[in-house]
Formats: structure tokens, sequence, C-alpha cells
């Protein structure tokens, strides 16, 4: 059965057009993600459907009785409002205690245990859950969940996705969580360019069906050009327009000339920006940190190495954004040192951004000022891989148009926002990069450019995120907050350690089994000591070979340029591999100087 069907969707704002002649549906049980580019329209479009907005055209036709439910990307609450009186109201008397004790079990589980306490005094993450409890209890027919993942940690992340696999009811969801689509949904819908494409498939899948759409339409538009060539051929004979065949040519000619071409999809790009690591990075020596009772952190040491790839995670709360405001040095250790290389440049992108504290340097982001100085004030132009860039073209990169540029910041989506404070903070050059919450509120693309940069950049790179996808695509050792301020170190991405935890909890269930030995044996806790991945391993014992090969096939181009002084043309082929060979034999040294200093400090454990 049809729940609801868009048709002709119009709608802008100003000069700024986010959808023409847009069709959209949904059927009954259906679970469907909507993704698309940081201000495409993708929670306008949800409003539309809630009526919570009007379009400038368009049909809007709902099966009669369909109840929706809705959870915003900012909820809204009735001012001093308790928890418990947020989610039940509106809720009839004969229902009343059903919800209550399952809106508790949910609160539970989502960490939230106090009842009673007023929703104003809650962060923005808490506000978020609660109001995520409501939509969940509210018996709809359709459910419509803004960004439902934000805020959640993986445990929780896990409860809601299979819920939502579970439920019963439709679901159209906006979300970046990539697993959590590709787990969930069975049709992905994108808005792009004012039209709103549908794939029956979830999210592997419609990378695919994409791939081959943006394929099919290329070749339609080299076709067209093939057909514009020949119609241009023969309007430039002169021929004369008289008869109604001439007519009717001239007129094909003007309507295919006219006609507007399929763009080829825009991305994100960036080459490697960040200033040179010193041999003392970022040094943490049995740090502990407490507020109360609750001990965050205790005796935590790491040394961050050159180019390492750190992920945290844990649960809302333990101590990870704690623990980056120490490194920045915003936050004293209780006790313990931190020492930070001269040479470190930290880049810190935060979790939070504040739009009217102007003391808060790093989260403030002015909402009068426009784009294009936002980003000059932290720099007029940058040195990248591919030369120097100035702040409008580094602007464009991140697809922020000329005119758009000019534009003041209040004007922005979240999402948006959240990607031109990404493009400040990658435009200050650091060698230590800090992401908090990363993945919250950027789209798909800006997400898979991010990653992309950093496989290049040339620095140390600490994650904080409870996005599975990005943990396991950026990050090659995960430190996991497991409680009592213990700290565990895990070698690999997420999924790596999700498995290690799954085999430990399964070994924890078995039943135990009783030795015929009475001789007592005392067992050592496992200790995680720092040690080299598979790949650094492999890398580790060839380098030197590799490094020695370069070094010798330098030194015989030396000799073949000077056999060959009057041959232009083998002179440029030596002269590019010379180059070639000479930024790959830094490449290599910086990595032999990294994996020996990794070396020496495993041994010396």
């Amino acid at each position: 059965m049809n729940l609801l069907t868009i048709e002709g969707l119009e709608l802008a704002y100003s000069e700024r057009r986010l959808f023409e002649g847009a069709s959209f549906y949904m059927d009954e049980g259906e679970k469907v993600g909507v993704i698309g580019l940081n201000g495409a329209g993708k929670t306008t479009l949800l409003r539309v459907i809630t009526k919570e907005e009007q379009p400038d055209k368009g049909t809007i036709t709902v099966a009669g009785n369909t109840v929706i439910s809705k959870l915003s990307q900012q909820p809204v609450f009735d001012k001093g409002i308790t928890v418990m009186e947020h989610i039940l109201k509106g809720v009839s008397e004969e229902d009343k205690w059903t919800i209550q004790a399952e809106a508790k079990s949910m609160l539970g589980t989502l960490g939230i245990i106090e009842y009673d306490s007023i929703v104003d005094n809650m962060s923005g993450g808490q506000r978020k859950k609660i109001a995520l409890v409501k939509a969940l209890l509210t018996k709809a027919d359709l459910l419509v969940l803004d960004e439902p993942t934000n805020h959640l940690d993986n445990e929780m992340t896990d409860w809601l996705e299979k819920y939502l696999k579970d439920y019963r009811g439709a679901v159209l969801m906006v979300t970046h969580d990539r697993y959590f689509l590709d787990s969930v949904v069975n049709r992905i819908v994108e808005v792009d360019k004012g039209s709103i494409y549908s794939y029956k498939t979830n999210y592997s899948g419609y990378l695919e069906l994409k791939a081959q759409r943006e394929e099919m339409e290329l070749a339609t538009d080299a076709k067209k050009a093939n057909l514009l060539r020949n119609e241009l051929k023969w309007v430039m004979r002169g021929a004369k327009a008289r008869s109604t065949k001439q007519k009717a040519r001239l007129e094909r000619y003007e309507e295919l000339k006219n006609r507007k071409r399929p763009e080829a999809a825009k991305s994100l790009e960036m080459g490697s920006v960040s200033q040179r690591l010193g041999r003392t990075t970022v040094e943490l020596n049995n740090i502990s940190k407490s507020y109360g009772d609750k001990c965050l952190i205790k005796d935590y040491t790491y040394i961050f190495l050159k180019n390492d790839r750190v992920g945290f995670v844990g649960t809302n709360g333990c101590g990870k954004t704690t623990l980056m405001k120490m490194i920045l040095g915003e936050v004293l250790p209780d006790s313990g040192e931190i020492i930070t290389g001269q040479t470190v440049k930290v880049g810190y992108y935060a979790q939070e951004l504040s739009y009217n504290d102007e003391t808060d340097k790093i989260h403030y982001m002015n909402p009068e000022l426009k784009v294009i100085d936002y980003i000059r004030n932290t720099a007029e132009y940058v040195k990248t891989s591919d030369g120097e860039a100035s702040a409008s073209q580094m602007l464009e990169k991140f697809l922020f148009s000329p005119k758009q540029q000019h534009s003041l910041i209040k004007s922005l989506s979240g999402g948006e926002k959240r990607r031109l404070n990404l493009l400040r903070v990658l435009m200050e050059a650091p060698n230590v990069l800090i992401l908090d919450e990363p993945t919250n509120d950027l789209d798909i693309s800006t997400l898979q450019v991010l990653e992309s940069y950093l496989d290049t950049f040339e620095g140390i790179v600490i994650t904080v995120s409870h996005d599975r996808y990005f943990l396991d695509r950026t990050v090659s050792r995960i430190f996991a907050f497991e409680g009592d301020g213990k700290v565990r170190q895990y070698e690999g991405g997420y999924s790596d350690y999700a498995l290690v935890k799954s085999v430990e909890e399964e070994m924890m269930g078995a039943p135990e089994v009783k030795k015929v030995s009475e001789t007592p044996v005392s067992v050592k806790p496992r200790e995680h000591k720092l040690k080299f991945t598979y790949k650094e391993q492999q890398e580790f014992n060839t380098i030197e070979d590799d490094i020695l090969a370069i070094e010798d096939r330098l030194k015989a181009i030396d000799k073949e340029m000077s056999l060959n002084a009057r041959d232009f043309v083998k002179l440029n082929q030596l002269t590019k591999e010379q180059e070639d060979l000479n930024a790959e034999l830094e490449y290599k040294m910086e990595r032999w100087d990294y994996l020996m200093e990794l070396d020496e400090k495993i041994k010396n454990q």
C-alpha cells in the first residue's frame, strides 16, 4: 500500500533552488535512507513530508489515517518539562503505564536514568536521545528520523539498528552512517541537484547502481554531442529555412543545443596540507583524570608516533573528549605528564560549534561573518601538494560556489557549517589532527573526501568517533575506554576490535572446565603491548632493500644522463624518472625513520 506520494516538488530559498519538479513515494513497511550533500535538501524533504514546510509547487498525497512520528535534527522541548513528561505527552491514560515502562527501558539503554530531570538542563546529545525515544514509542505508520545515530555510542547504535530492522512500520531516515544504511534500509533515495533518485537496494547496492547511472548519463551526453555536431554541419552550410522540413531541423538543433547537459558529479578534493613533524611528538605519561568519584582515566601512557592513526571508542561520558582536551592543553590531568614537541601543530575539529561565545576561539563561528572571511581569518593562501591555493579556491574545492562564499554563515545548513569548519581546520596546516566526532552532520561525500585526505596526510591522526565505517576506514589502532579509568589497546580498525570483544564475551560466557591438576596456577593478566600491524611488519622487513634499490637506480640514471647529454627526448624521460624516484626515496626515508622508532619502542617495552 502506498503511504505517501510527492509529485512535481519545487522549492527554493531566495535564489537557492533545492527541488525542481522532483517526485518521491513511500510504500507501507519500506525502510528508506535519504542521502545527499549538505545543503542539498535532505532535511527540507523530511519537513515537507511532515508538513512543517510548504513547497512552492507540487502535490503531496498522504494515505488516509496515516500517522507520522518524527525525530528532528534539533528537537524542540516545552520549557521546564521533565524527561518522562515529554515522553508521555499526548499519550492516552490507558497506554500511559505501558509506554512509561518501555520508555524507562529504552532510556536506560541510551544511558539516561534520571527520568524526572528537567530537559532544559541536559546536553544536546541527551536531548536528542530523549526525542528519539519519544519518536520510537509513538504509534505510527511512518517513522521519520533525521540523523538518528548522532550522539549514540557503538552499543546504542547496534541496539537502534536491531530495533529498526524489526520495526513493522515504514521508516524514512537521513543518516551518514554507512554501515547503518547497509544493514537497515531496503531503498536509498539520493537528493542531488534538485532531483530525487531512487535505488531499490541498500547502501552497497546503491554505490554500484549510481556508478551505472552516471556512466549511462555520460554515454547519452556523448550521443547528444554527436547529434549536435551533425546538426551543426547542416546549419553551417547556410541552408535556408524555408521548407517545413528545414524548419523542423533548425528547431531540433535549437532544442538539442539548449537541453541541459548532465553534470559530472562534483567531489571534494584537497591535497594533503601539513607542517613537518619533529622527532618528539605527543607523549602521555601515566596521566589520570577524575571528576568527583568518577575516574575517567587512570595511569594511561602512550607515545604517538609519526603517521599514527589512532581511534578512541567508548560510551558517552567515558572521558574521550576530556582526553582530547588534555592533549590540547584545555584541561589539565590530575597526575602524570603530557609532553608536546616543539614542532607539533595541532588542528582540532570540535564536536560542537558555538555561535554566541566570541571568547571561545576554538569552537566559535560568527554567524554574521561571510563564508570567505571565516576562511581568510585562518589563511589567505595555503600550500598544498598541488601548489599554492587561495582561500577562495579552497572553498570551491569544498563545494562553496563563488556566490555562496560571499553569503553569511547563518544562511548555511548545519552540515554546511560543519564542512566549512572542517576546511578551516585543514587550512591551518596541522601535523597532528584531532577529530572529535567528525562524522556528525557531515554528508557521505564529504566523509569520503576526508577519508581520502587522511590517506595522504603526513602527520598524526587522533579520532574520537562512534562511526564504525569511518574508524575501519581511517585508523590502525583502537583504544577503548572500558570503565574505572582503564583504557585498553587493540590493533586494527573497529571491526577488528569488535571481533576481539565478541570472542572474549563468548569465552567469558562459556562453562568453566575443571582441570585434573590440583596444583594452583597463577595466570597473569594479558598485556596489550605496542606492536607492528601486519602491514607495518611487512613494510619493515623490506624497506631497507627498497631504499637501496632506489638509490642504485638513481646512480644509474646519473650515468645515463651523462651518456645521453644531446638526446633531449631521452633526457626528459630520465629527468622525470629521477624526480619521481627522489620523491619516493624521501617518502621511504620518512617511513624508515618512523618504523625504526616504532621498533625501538617495541623492544624497550
